[in-house]
């Protein structure tokens, strides 16, 4: 599509656009009541106008019936997992019965890594990303230490080339064949926080299990934001958390994806909890661990069903919006931003903003991550006076987030346009 530079061309958009009616299943933020523009999908989504009312009959739930509410009410604690597994399974490509709700991210983790991590004499190596998100840095640390070993000696960091911003596949896929005999695990993340690239998982997987290792992914920046085929791309495990592009909420319940041949498998190690205990037998509190077979395995504690309507509300929109228009969707809101951004610095005289995100023919999500050659701070400050809602990561870059459920061309256009009035005063 050939695109323009006006507010008329950006309307029209929306006025074709087929989910700009989800945007008014979510409160969106305002002040003195005028809208303001939202683009932090990438950190925590807006709230879904059901959420409220899904949280309150949970609460009601317990008031009236108090620990009954597990088997008694419309709906049943006991059976709220199975209706997020079906929506949930679809966004990130895999079967229902490979899918777990329960956590938060790096809990999830931990418990991944006890069963696909098992260090042996000849293999204990572990590739990762540079610059991971700090949790995930944290995490890799920790419980390697907890198996006696040296981080230092068991991490194969893979970094970008000098002077560059991006991770090359060639240098992971390197990484992998160079460390083949030593391979114990990849451990990648889907979208990288700090830039916005998306990673190729299905060749990494590929990679990783033709060198004998397993893999895994962090899909915190990926899961509802860009396509996932987890079970076809015979991923072992995989992570995420669910307040960012799954708008459920701050500290919101986690999910997990457990390739099904691993179901039956007893030889994994795992950390195990009641929860996660066979559901025929569980309330007999015998002896011996004894899983259920599926994701729901993994699981430790009592799920809490306040944080379980939270996600249901969010889960409920991407199945009646449907997967196929919300990618759409995502795609052509993308290039639009792209487009916009090329145009701020066309006419800034000089170029004053890097995009880090890779170019167009790449696979892209949501976000844009936007270095700022001269006075980042204070343009950013100047968008947020603005009324636009943009993510400051130091030294001088500015990420912004537009999603398909609940932004706008409309916005984009806005952004771009405040953005070169603000440049214009930095010359």
């Amino acid at each position: 599509m050939k695109f323009e530079n006006s507010l008329t061309f950006a309307r029209q958009l929306d006025e074709k656009d087929e989910l700009g009616k989800y945007r008014f299943r979510f409160y969106l933020p305002n002040e003195n009541g005028k809208e303001l523009i939202y683009f932090l999908g990438n950190s925590l989504g807006l709230q879904p106008r059901t959420a409220q009312s899904y949280i309150k009959h949970a609460l009601d739930q317990w008031a009236q019936y108090g620990v009954e509410g597990f088997m008694k009410g419309k709906l049943p604690w006991l059976n709220y997992h199975d209706l997020l597994i079906k929506p949930l399974s679809k966004i990130v490509g895999a079967f229902p019965h490979e899918v777990v709700v329960m956590n938060q991210l790096t809990v999830n983790l931990h418990l991944m890594m006890a069963s696909f991590y098992q260090p042996s004499a000849k293999r204990k190596k572990i590739i990762y990303e540079s610059k991971a998100f700090p949790s995930d840095q944290y995490m890799l640390e920790t419980h390697i230490r907890h198996h006696g070993l040296n981080p230092e000696e068991v991490l194969v960091e893979v970094s970008p080339r000098t002077g560059e911003h991006l991770i090359i596949q060639e240098d992971i896929l390197s990484a992998i064949e160079k460390n083949k005999d030593d391979l114990a695990l990849v451990l990648w993340g889907g979208v990288n926080y700090y830039t916005g690239q998306v990673f190729d998982m299905q060749t990494i997987t590929r990679a990783a299990q033709t060198a004998g290792a397993k893999v895994g992914f962090d899909l915190a920046h990926a899961a509802g934001n860009v396509l996932l085929q987890l079970h076809d791309w015979n991923v072992d495990f995989a992570c995420w958390c669910s307040y960012k592009y799954l708008n459920s909420g701050p500290g919101a319940v986690g999910g997990a994806f457990v390739h099904e041949r691993y179901h039956h498998d007893n030889t994994l190690n795992r950390l195990a909890g009641w929860w996660g205990y066979d559901k025929d037998t569980r309330f007999q509190m015998k002896k011996g661990f004894k899983p259920v077979l599926t994701a729901e395995g993994w699981q430790l504690s009592t799920p809490s069903p306040i944080l379980y309507a939270a996600h249901r509300a969010s889960l409920e929109i991407f199945e009646e919006a449907g997967l196929k228009p919300i990618h759409n969707k995502r795609k052509m809101l993308n290039d639009y931003l792209w487009y916009i951004l090329d145009v701020c610095n066309a006419q800034a005289g000089e170029k004053m903003i890097e995009i880090l995100t890779p170019g167009q023919e790449n696979e892209r999500g949501c976000q844009v991550s936007m270095l700022m050659l001269k006075k980042g701070k204070r343009i950013f400050d100047q968008l947020s006076a603005n009324g636009i809602f943009a993510d400051w990561r130091e030294p001088d870059v500015i990420r912004i987030a537009p999603v398909p459920l609940y932004n706008t061309f409309t916005e984009v256009w806005t952004f771009g346009d405040t953005l070169q009035k603000i440049l214009s005063l930095q010359q």
